[in-house]
């Protein structure tokens, strides 16, 4: 982040870093020198960037530039292998960050190659989402006792393997079944500290992109949209720079209508997720307060509207609440909603904690779901419940530290019904 008397490498671009060497007096190559060692090599101290002469390296410390890094403070690890770390900055604030090592197969039916890879693993029903829980849920309550630690050696299928960024200090959007909402927001985050956290997932795990294939979500805490100069940042330098190819990565939006138009034309970008949750405006506004500002209307234009490219589809997110959302006749308006678009639907169960009053539905009640949508056409997939056990799914990201293991979810015995 860096003050007023020091200022990060992290989080500079190609011609920022090429100012700095010019205005040291340097050749212009010291920048691609720079740039290798802090988003490649992911180094965290100038003296670590030996390509430098000493000489440099000393005149920027003296300067106040300084490489900045992220701090992992706390790190959680599920059952599952999930991680959760808690990242802290500077000024004393911390956000988290997630690694799933096989993904939780968000990306299934968006049209790229990691959505490709996520598919095959989901299988055909979509449905394996619960069985895995419930296999993460007996491990619980045995005591399991194999040690996990989190490291990409733990049989991660190359290519699988997901991180999930935060873009925030809470978030201001609200959501009412979401932990983060209870945070509200502090502020935003910068591009070097948005980069730094995978930065320092990737040194803890060991992982090298290019060579291992990483995907990587705008999924944590926050919403990107609402910080959207820096989140495209970051994204670019994630790209350029730390070497994740743009079509692995995905940004979630709860429905920042001028943003999605924005986005729409930037020359790079990553995919595009828009979070639903409801298939009416009345619904929807009680579950979202955003959609009194942009409402369903004016989302569903915007998303029509969005320019994709070759293969890609857009992702609508659909968070599942017991007795609320997931009934049969909202599924159908779902599908009217959707009908016609280049788009796929991700059925998230709710993912419980405390301060929700939300339940999550059956297994039954999300396979009717999803089968409803897939009856009429709609690519439907259930996304996999990872790390629930410590906090670390999504919507529970809350900077838990107090408890590092979350209670399972009780599932409602019920039974499809019609609404």
């Amino acid at each position: 982040m860096g003050d007023a008397t020091t200022s990060w490498v992290l989080g500079m671009d190609r011609g920022e870093l090429a100012e700095l060497v010019s205005a040291a007096g340097e050749p212009a190559y010291r920048a691609k020198q720079i740039m290798e060692a802090v988003y490649r090599q992911r180094v965290q101290t100038l003296e670590e960037i030996s390509t430098l002469p000493q000489g440099f390296r000393e005149k920027l410390a003296a300067s106040g530039v300084t490489v900045g890094s992220t701090r992992i403070e706390k790190k959680f690890v599920s059952v599952d292998g999930t991680v959760r770390y808690l990242i802290g900055f500077e000024d004393g604030q911390s956000v988290e960050t997630v690694w799933m090592p096989e993904g939780d197969g968000g990306e299934a039916g968006d049209g790229s190659e990691a959505g490709e890879e996520a598919e095959s693993s989901l299988g055909s029903s979509g449905t394996k989402a619960h069985s895995e829980n419930e296999e993460a849920s007996a491990a619980l309550k045995r005591g399991a006792t194999q040690k996990l630690d989190g490291k990409n050696h733990q049989g991660q299928k190359p290519g699988r393997s997901t991180i999930c960024v935060s873009s925030q200090v809470g978030c201001a959007v609200d959501c009412q079944f979401c932990l983060t909402a209870l945070l509200g927001v502090k502020r935003n985050l910068t591009a070097g500290e948005i980069v730094g956290q995978v930065c320092a997932v990737l040194r803890d795990q060991g992982v090298s992109p290019p060579e291992d294939r990483i995907n990587l979500v705008f999924m944590g805490m926050g919403e990107p949209f609402l910080n959207y100069e820096n989140f495209i940042k970051a994204s670019r330098l994630l790209v350029e720079g730390v070497g994740i190819a743009e079509r692995r990565m995905t940004v979630s939006t709860a429905g920042i209508v001028p943003r999605i138009r924005d986005f729409g034309g930037e020359a790079s970008r990553p995919k595009l997720a828009i979070s639903l949750n409801a298939s009416n405006d009345e619904l929807r506004t009680r579950l979202m307060p955003l959609n009194k500002k942009w409402n369903l209307e004016m989302l569903m234009a915007a998303a029509r509207e969005f320019p994709l490219r070759t293969r890609e589809w857009v992702t609508f997110e659909y968070v599942l609440l017991g007795g609320v959302n997931d009934g049969a006749e909202d599924a159908r308006e779902v599908a009217e909603l959707v009908r016609g678009m280049r788009c796929k639907v991700n059925l998230i169960a709710l993912n419980p904690g405390p301060g929700i009053e939300f339940t999550t539905p059956s297994a039954e009640r999300v396979t009717a779901f999803q089968n409803i949508l897939r009856g009429a056409g709609i690519p439907a997939f259930v996304r996999r419940p990872r790390g629930r056990d410590i906090y670390a799914a999504c919507g529970q990201l809350k900077r838990t530290v107090e408890v590092a293991t979350a209670p399972e979810p009780q599932l409602q015995a019920t039974s499809p019904a019609e609404r």
